[in-house]
């Protein structure tokens, strides 16, 4: 299920305030400035930071 693109647009990242993009997996909102990917279950995004793949992490 894709988000509304106006809903998206209003959206913040928790983490750095950053806007957001949907990627092709319409389970997932990714945000531009950090990178962080957070789940949308059922349609609603779920942004808590402790949810989000962090990719700065990944990197090691």
């Amino acid at each position: 299920m894709n988000l509304d693109p106006k809903l998206i647009e209003i959206l913040a990242c928790p983490g750095c305030h950053g806007r957001f993009r949907q990627l092709r997996q319409p389970d997932r909102l990714e945000c531009i400035e950090c990178g962080r990917r957070y789940p949308v279950r059922d349609g609603i995004p779920i942004l808590l930071l402790e949810q989000a793949e962090d990719p700065a992490k990944n990197d090691t």
